[in-house]
């Protein structure tokens, strides 16, 4: 009867510890993960070759190239060991007065790619995620680019992330080293980003369903074993025990449900108030002014109201000028339309101390109306502006 007992408290702790409770220990479509595919891609790419990759890398408007429409395709399958075989075309166009080679360009040069790699799944190492896919691989391929046609070696890093068994996304980089450095020829990165669908899918059990799996022999098992080997009292107390385990499991369920229920809740408000705030507006600013039109004052008063109804809001307001002027003035002239729109505020009843502010003069274009480009008035209009942005609650 001991012994009955203590293998029944073995397998509830063995259940406890891979965090199931009895009632969902059943297999479903959820410990299941797939094994092996073929995946088909098609999205953008971008190219970055200035010739200093790791100095610019992130000076998107002068070193990065791209073109306004698909530009990549791929093919590829994956086996269970977490290899996989790709081929990958890719098309792009270098723009005139970009950086490419290390020198300014003076006309559009057609890019062409063609690369196959081999790539290891990284969850192979650090777990299966279901959703998230993070992965490295090495390939070669052949590559126009600059009119200087080269064979490369290719290093890439990535991940695709998943909403369906079917459809993801995939966002990868890839370094590209030119077999010969002949006629000027220079290694560069090319970033690519699209939607990928699985077709020809094998599953198999997931590592939380193959604990499932071993758990549910093991305690048919037991049930067996008991009804060989115990008497009915026996088999009352350990009935009894389980059912006290469960409830508490159940207690601590309800507890946790309820957490997540007020988290939940939280997160919706925050979405909300952020919601309320874009719907808003921004306040914009005629042409070397800070005075805050009517129009804007309308904005403002329905923000007062918002920080009124909301006691525990912060706000960081940050104003902007068009490109017209010096950076000096235009940084002197945002001050002066972060100031009049934070003093408006005040003025409403908005205590200070909700209110920071910071000037960014011309440096946060939302449009490409920058020195050097025409723009109709309107395009500029959009620049002048103060915008707000929720600092805490």
């Amino acid at each position: 009867m001991k012994t009955t007992t203590f293998f029944s408290f073995l397998l509830l702790l063995m259940v406890s510890s891979v965090g199931f409770a009895q009632d969902e220990l059943q297999i479903t479509a959820k410990d299941s993960i797939v094994q092996s595919s073929w995946i088909f891609g098609v999205g953008l790419n971008a190219v970055d070759d200035s010739g200093n990759v790791f100095d610019g890398i992130f000076n998107v408007g002068e070193e990065w190239n791209m073109v306004p429409f698909p530009s990549r395709l791929s093919i590829g399958r994956y086996f269970k060991s977490g290899l996989g075989l790709e081929a990958i075309g890719t098309y792009n166009q270098y723009k005139e007065g970009n950086n490419i080679d290390g020198v300014v360009i003076t006309e559009n040069i057609s890019y062409f790619g063609l690369d196959g790699r081999i790539t290891y799944d990284l969850n192979k190492i650090i777990g299966e995620t279901a959703w998230f896919d993070p992965y490295v691989g090495i390939g070669a391929g052949y590559t126009d680019a600059n009119n200087k046609g080269r064979g490369t070696y290719n290093a890439v890093v990535g991940f695709r992330t998943w909403f369906s068994d079917r459809w993801g996304l995939d966002f990868n980089s890839t370094g590209k080293w030119a077999m010969s450095q002949g006629e000027g020829a220079t290694n560069h990165i090319q970033h690519a980003a699209g939607v990928v669908y699985q077709f020809g899918i094998e599953k198999g059990l997931s590592k939380r369903g193959e604990e499932k799996l071993e758990l549910l022999a093991a305690i048919e098992k037991e049930k067996q074993r008991q009804t060989d080997s115990i008497n009915e009292v026996n088999r009352l107390k350990d009935e009894a025990l389980l059912a006290e385990r469960l409830k508490k499991q159940q207690e601590a369920d309800a507890l946790a449900a309820a957490e997540k229920a007020k988290v939940d809740a939280m997160n919706r408000r925050k979405a909300e108030i952020k919601s309320k705030i874009e719907n808003l507006g921004n306040v914009y600013f005629a042409l070397n002014s800070s005075y805050v039109n009517p129009s804007s004052k309308i904005v403002l008063d329905s923000l007062a109201l918002v920080l009124e109804e909301i006691p525990t809001l912060k706000l960081k307001i940050t104003s902007h000028t068009d490109s017209r002027g010096t950076s000096k003035y235009n940084d002197w002239l945002s001050q002066r339309r972060v100031d009049k729109t934070k003093a408006y505020l005040i003025s409403k009843g908005v205590s200070e101390d909700k209110l920071m502010t910071e000037a960014y003069g011309e440096s946060m274009l939302l449009n490409d109306c920058d020195d050097n480009t025409f723009c109709p008035e309107e395009k500029h209009a959009v620049n002048r502006r103060s915008e707000f942005v929720i600092q805490e609650f």
